[in-house]
């Protein structure tokens, strides 16, 4: 394996995993509404607040009434940290490289008959952005990563009969990244000095896919309903350029095949009187194809995939119970738990994936504002278990070794508008 590919492997890690703290399990993505936010997206696949319930469930759009529209954002603050020691350059650490970011959304719902029902959802499942900037003395295993994903999503739900309902529709996905290693800038590099702060890779490009999604309902009673949700697995081949000193600072084509995995949810809601609903879900997404990275640079002498580094990830759960309190006709409040366990186990987490597990606590509120118009308002505090992380290369050991700790917690805010006609 030439350097050029080992560098590139260090910064397309990076870019996938160092934000796996800032949402849900590695660049996973669960903020598609904030009415959803405030019960920490509990029992989701069985709700139907808004026209917002397809982008999760299409079947549910049979459970809305008239024509809707649904609209707003989610602000996402992480704050992440890295603390740990450069065994060539020394202590090290970094703070709040997750960058900030505001996620919206946009929904849209109309009855065809009195069973079937159109919506088509925009929004995303996946995406991040983080800097560690040249000052952290490990950037030469990656220093900043972006990948950025929009979803137009049109479904079709039909109602077989009152009690079961089917929903589905396609997905389509446009999706762009950038990743980036670099020398540190404040570390004794002797012969490479003057070449301190320059990117050492840097790669970028964009790409068009199709998934599609389908789902189920089945009303129990009046009380109770179970939904069943699944989303298709996404393969984006980022198509652009890579630069950087390995390349001596030449612009050259270059692809990398980035999966976004599949998933699925089983959830339920339960009215039990006039005022309080409980509901849960339980989310599966398969981390495990994520095996390796593969990346096509035909500048190596290669029109072919080359294995660029091993993963190992494996599948996550999440866990979710939440709680609806219909206070007035008006007024609503809503909140949840959630537990999302880690993608990577303790053998596998490194500084470019410190993925460990995370637990949401939410409160939201609905206030119907007319007959017509309702807004919604979630909060979510997420913390974050401690997790050690390592990073080294056995077959190039003058990239030294970095061994530290990741630590942080993420803050979540959302409002949503939703008017029917």
């Amino acid at each position: 394996m030439t350097k050029n590919k080992i560098t590139l492997a260090l910064a397309i890690t990076a870019a996938i995993g160092i934000s796996n703290q800032a949402a849900a399990a590695g660049f996973q993505l669960a903020e598609y509404s904030a009415t959803g936010l405030g019960r920490a997206f509990a029992g989701e696949a069985a709700m139907a607040d808004n026209a917002s319930a397809q982008f999760r469930n299409p079947a549910m759009l049979t459970y809305l009434k008239g024509i809707q529209v649904s609209a707003g954002a989610i602000y996402v603050d992480p704050n992440i940290d890295i603390d740990g020691r450069h065994t060539l350059f020394g202590q090290t650490s970094t703070s709040d490289f997750a960058n900030n970011a505001i996620i919206p959304n946009f929904y849209f719902s109309r009855p065809l008959t009195d069973k079937a029902t159109i919506g088509i959802a925009f929004g995303t499942h996946f995406g991040m952005r983080t800097d560690l900037g040249t000052d952290f003395k490990a950037s030469m295993f990656g220093n900043q990563a972006e990948v950025h994903t929009v979803e137009i999503n049109p479904n079709l739900g039909y109602k077989i009969n009152n009690q079961l309902s089917v929903g589905a529709g396609v997905r389509y996905v446009m999706g762009k990244g950038h990743f980036g290693a670099a020398l540190p800038a404040n570390a004794s590099l002797g012969m490479m000095q003057p070449l301190a702060g320059k990117n050492l890779k840097y790669m970028e490009g964009e790409d068009n896919a199709w998934g599609w999604q389908a789902g189920t309902a089945w009303q129990i009673n009046a009380n109770n309903r179970i939904g069943i949700s699944y989303q298709s697995a996404v393969k984006l081949n980022l198509e652009g350029h890579a630069s950087g000193l390995a390349y001596g600072n030449k612009s050259l084509p270059g692809m990398l095949l980035i999966e976004l995995p599949a998933s699925a949810e089983i959830a339920s809601f339960h009215q039990l009187n006039d005022q309080w609903a409980v509901h849960a879900s339980v989310n599966w997404t398969d981390w495990s194809a994520f095996e390796k990275l593969e990346a096509n640079i035909p500048a190596l002498g290669t029109n072919n995939p080359d294995l660029i580094k091993k993963e190992n990830w494996k599948d996550n759960y999440r866990f979710a119970v939440g709680t609806t309190y219909q206070v007035t006709n008006k007024l609503v409040l809503r909140s949840g738990i959630a537990y999302d366990t880690s993608a990577v186990d303790e053998a596998n987490r490194t500084q470019t994936i410190p993925e460990t597990d995370r637990t949401w606590l939410s409160v939201g509120a609905g206030y119907a504002w007319s007959e017509n118009l309702t807004l919604d308002a979630g909060f979510t505090y997420i913390f974050a278990k401690n997790a050690p992380m390592k990073e080294r290369d056995d077959k190039h050991p003058e990239f030294g070794q970095f061994e530290g700790q990741t630590s942080g917690h993420i803050w979540l805010a959302g409002v949503q508008a939703s008017y029917r006609f």
